[in-house]
């Protein structure tokens, strides 16, 4: 369970679970599952690791031109918190995936990595603790170009993606790799370094656990009680769809039962340090000044009900303008739009996509 799971808490009164029924498991290729393993790796700010574990899962078959170069391959980046299994679910895998599919897996060799810090990929709870390297958004990029260039031999792709910081990490490749690319959707982002309320509600998290008496210095043999259930009510809160919460708990019974029965439960669910160091990473992150780097065809996607990208900031409506072949859609709010977590359901912004790829298809 993930940070993401917090997220799908505040989409539905019952947790919507991020592993695929059977049912709809058989519509889309099991994916299988793979490891590369850097023998060391230097991040960003000088530390270094040996045999840094880098997780990923693939589902389809590359395919190569007579060049010998992977044409078909789609790289999906994941959330704060997030792995692999956030897009393994019949909202999203069994929307794109599925045969005759957007991204159907029998056309598209498809990537989703776990970054580093997240899912089975080297972490802070494996055992270094708060003695973990700190990395940031741009080591986890560049991990990300090594599973694919040395572990996977693809040096090219039609389409990066991703959610939330998945959708910072696809702003980052499009500037720091420009031409390995046809095209890009950062879905749930914003092209800035993060500040304002952004910023201070990260803060906030990082710092109710580290000040909780149980954290220890990271070294704690139980996870701090008080400083991660301030950190998920947090998270729930920022996560959250006010229409459709509403919605779906229109009586004060129903909205005390949802709090004690889903959010209260979600707190136990969860390492401190790898959270702490989950939300530290962002800090170096701020592709503002290497958007005019951007050369492949890019379409930016957030929801208006987002209360972690509140349209209100006009950030991306400003920004845009400095992408070459950049282009904007904020969605409305609807009875289907789900908040921040608007990012996973392909069924409200796949027409966008499908233009995307049809736009880059065309492109020089």
């Amino acid at each position: 369970m993930s940070i993401r799971s917090i997220l799908a808490a505040a989409l539905a009164v019952i947790a919507v679970s991020v592993t695929a029924a059977p049912g709809w498991a058989a519509a889309w290729p099991a994916p299988a599952d793979g490891t590369y393993v850097e023998p060391s790796f230097t991040f960003a700010d000088g530390e270094t690791m040996r045999d840094l574990r880098l997780h990923y899962v693939t589902l389809g078959t590359p395919h190569r031109n007579a060049a010998g170069h992977v044409d078909n391959a789609v790289l999906v980046l994941h959330g704060t918190g997030g792995d692999t299994n956030q897009f393994l679910s019949d909202r999203f895998a069994g929307v794109l995936f599925v045969p005759g599919g957007l991204l159907d897996a029998s056309k598209y060799f498809i990537v989703i990595t776990d970054g580093i810090g997240h899912g089975k990929s080297s972490k802070p709870s494996d055992g270094l603790h708060a003695k973990f390297p700190h990395y940031g958004y741009r080591d986890m990029v560049r991990a990300q170009h090594d599973v694919l260039v040395d572990g996977l031999h693809v040096d090219h792709l039609r389409l990066v993606m991703g959610t939330s910081m998945g959708g910072m990490q696809t702003w980052l490749w499009g500037a720091t790799y420009p031409t390995m690319m046809d095209a890009l959707m950062p879905l749930a982002s914003l092209p800035v370094q993060i500040a304002g309320r952004n910023r201070v509600w990260r803060d906030m998290i990082v710092d109710d656990l580290r000040n909780d008496p149980g954290y220890n210095g990271g070294e704690y043999k139980t996870e701090p009680v008080l400083g991660m259930k301030a950190a998920v009510d947090v998270l729930w809160f920022l996560g959250s769809a006010p229409l459709y919460n509403q919605s779906q708990l229109p009586t004060r019974d129903q909205a005390d039962a949802y709090y004690e029965n889903t959010i209260k439960k979600l707190a136990s669910r969860y390492d401190a340090n790898d959270m702490i160091y989950q939300f530290e990473s962002s800090r170096d992150y701020d592709p503002n000044s290497d958007l005019g780097k951007i050369t492949a065809p890019l379409l930016a996607i957030n929801s208006a009900d987002d209360q972690i990208n509140p349209p209100e900031l006009k950030i991306v409506d400003k920004e845009i303008g400095k992408v070459r072949h950049g282009r904007f859609v904020l969605l409305p709010i609807t009875e289907e739009t789900r908040g921040h977590g608007t990012h996973t359901l392909p069924a409200i912004w796949g027409s966008y996509l499908a233009q995307l790829l049809a736009d880059s298809s065309r492109a020089p």
